[in-house]
C-alpha cells in the first residue's frame, strides 16, 4: 500500500504507480483518504512477502501516521504458502489420476505458476 497526499492529481498518482513498478514493488492499494476523518484511527497492515510475513499497527491522528509496532516472521511468506498449496495438489493428482508429478520438473514448473497466479491477480 502506498499512502499519497489527497491533493494529488491523476498525473501525480500515476507517477507514484510508475515509480513503484520501476522499483519492483507491486502496489495493491493507494491510500489517499485515510487521513480525511477527524480523530485518531488505528490501522492494521499485513505484509506477506516472498519469504516473510509482517504485521504493523499504525495510528493516524490529524493526518500524521505513526507506526506503533511492527512484528513479523522471517520464516513464513508467500513461498511457504506456495509449497503447501503445491503439496496439496501433488497429492490430489496422485490420488485422482495415479500419477506422481513430484519428480517431473516440467509439471512442477507449471503447477508452481498456477499456484502463484491467484496471488498476482
Amino acid at each position: 500500500m502506498i499512502k499519497e497526499e489527497s491533493y494529488f492529481n491523476d498525473t501525480q498518482r500515476q507517477a507514484s504507480k510508475d515509480a513503484s513498478v520501476i522499483a519492483g514493488v507491486k502496489v495493491a492499494r493507494i491510500a489517499s483518504c485515510l487521513d480525511k476523518k477527524r480523530g485518531e484511527k488505528n490501522i492494521l497492515v499485513f505484509d506477506r512477502g516472498g519469504g516473510t510475513f509482517d504485521v504493523s499497527i499504525l495510528t493516524i491522528d490529524n493526518g500524521v501516521f505513526e507506526v506503533l509496532t511492527t512484528n513479523g516472521d522471517t520464516h513464513l511468506g508467500g513461498e511457504d504458502f506456495d509449497r503447501r498449496i503445491m503439496g496439496y495438489f501433488i497429492k490430489l493428482i496422485k490420488k485422482k489420476h495415479g500419477k506422481d508429478v513430484s519428480k517431473d520438473n516440467r509439471a512442477l514448473g507449471k503447477l508452481r505458476r498456477e499456484c502463484e497466479h491467484p496471488k498476482r491477480a
